[in-house]
């Protein structure tokens, strides 16, 4: 065996078939799962993926490690339940793990957002390590892991597509669950939030720099919409710590 694609999962019932699918290209797929309470267990499972169940307490890097841990061939390919690997680009994972050099890959994410793909605003080529060789790797972080290697890296030249949000609801869980997890990390790690450069002018330069440096505009109506609230993401993080520190809790979060 020499790939194994680990996906990390928690109630993703709606997405989890096509992940799998579009990942049955390689030898092993294992699923860890966070004690999903929908049908993401069962699903993966009839699908030929190996599923463990454990916690993930909001530690992305510990559970991307704990998956290294568990696979069983030389190479590694990390996929989110909402990614899918188009057929060229599992063409070309297979030669990258067939010619086996020790490298790391880098791959691009094509998002969509309701419906729509994003080019501009900072959404692509939204590269990220996902392909990489098992032996000496792991990961740490919780907002934004980091992945430990030992290896020089590469980019492969097609992209995966990623679908982040269901809906606008589903959009706003997520941004009140990172900006509490951002405000939390960086608390811990002595940085302390200015209300007058985080609070009121960090987010103006945020919706800048997405929708006119990064030509969000170009996205039309939803390019706006996305740098609107990337305001309000960095806003929230922003104002979260800052309560942190009025309060010196380590798990306040008032938005």
């Amino acid at each position: 065996m020499t790939l194994t694609v680990l996906i990390l999962a928690k109630n993703e019932e709606k997405n989890i078939r096509e992940c799998i699918e579009s990942a049955k290209f390689a030898d092993e797929i294992i699923v860890i799962d966070d004690f999903s309470t929908d049908d993401t267990k069962a699903i993966a499972e009839s699908l030929g993926a190996k599923v463990y169940q454990r916690a993930m307490n909001g530690d992305w890097g510990a559970q991307q490690t704990y998956a290294i841990q568990l696979a069983r061939t030389e190479w590694i390919f990390f996929l989110d339940a909402d990614e899918r690997i188009p057929p060229a680009l599992a063409v070309e994972i297979r030669n990258a793990v067939k010619l086996n050099e020790k490298y790391t890959y880098k791959v691009s994410r094509l998002n969509h957002i309701m419906g729509q793909a994003l080019r501009h605003g900072g959404w692509y080529p939204d590269f990220g390590i996902h392909l990489l060789p098992r032996e000496g790797s792991y990961v740490e972080g919780f907002v934004h892991p980091r992945i430990h290697h030992n290896y020089p890296e590469k980019q492969l030249k097609n992209h995966m597509l990623h679908y982040p949000y269901t809906s606008w609801e589903h959009y706003f869980n997520k941004l009140n669950l990172y900006t509490r997890l951002a405000a939390e990390k960086n608390r811990k790690n002595g940085k302390k939030a200015n209300f007058f450069f985080d609070i009121m002018i960090r987010p103006h330069v945020a919706f800048f720099k997405m929708y006119i440096l990064k030509a969000g505009w170009r996205d039309g109506k939803v390019g706006f919409i996305l740098a609107s609230f990337h305001y309000c993401y960095t806003m929230a993080k922003y104002v979260k710590l800052y309560y942190l520190q009025k309060t010196n809790k380590d798990n306040y979060s008032p938005l």
